[in-house]
């Protein structure tokens, strides 16, 4: 699994919020997040954007390293 640091994530509906976003990003397959560790850990079906991952969560208020 690969994974990326998201900043402002406190409760259930953030990290729905981003897996949900993350899931609509292309190639990404069974995003998860960890609020504890405030990361987000995804499986790839292909290449996988980043930056438009970041961008995709960005957009959702949310601070992605």
């Amino acid at each position: 699994m690969k994974s990326l640091k998201v900043n402002g994530m406190r409760c259930g509906h953030c990290k729905a919020a981003v897996e949900e976003a993350a899931a609509k990003v292309a190639g990404i397959v069974n995003p998860q997040v960890s609020l504890e560790d405030k990361e987000l850990r995804f499986e790839e079906s292909g290449p996988v954007d980043m930056q438009a991952l970041r961008t995709a969560i960005s957009d959702i208020g949310f601070d992605p390293e």
